[in-house]
């Protein structure tokens, strides 16, 4: 059985991996308030590494839970549907 990987889990091992910056949504209380403030808010940040049980942004602010996400331009299309 494989373990899928999400959430924080998922933005430290890409982190371990070698990824230099991770668009997150971040929240210093969980995985599932992050995707929450994200919506509705700009809880968003480039996540550029893990140490000491925080995740950094690229602007040295520390979080505790960092989703990655991913951003793409709306498209003319999905704004008729």
């Amino acid at each position: 059985m494989s373990h899928l990987i999400t959430g924080s889990e998922l933005t430290r091992v890409m982190l371990m991996n070698g990824a230099t910056q991770i668009w997150c949504a971040v929240d210093d209380e969980s995985d599932e308030q992050a995707m929450m403030d994200h919506y509705g808010n700009d809880f968003t940040a480039h996540i550029v590494s893990f140490y000491d049980g925080q995740f950094y942004c690229n602007n040295g602010r520390a979080w505790a839970f960092a989703v990655p996400i991913k951003i793409s331009a709306i498209e003319q299309e999905l704004m008729e549907s």
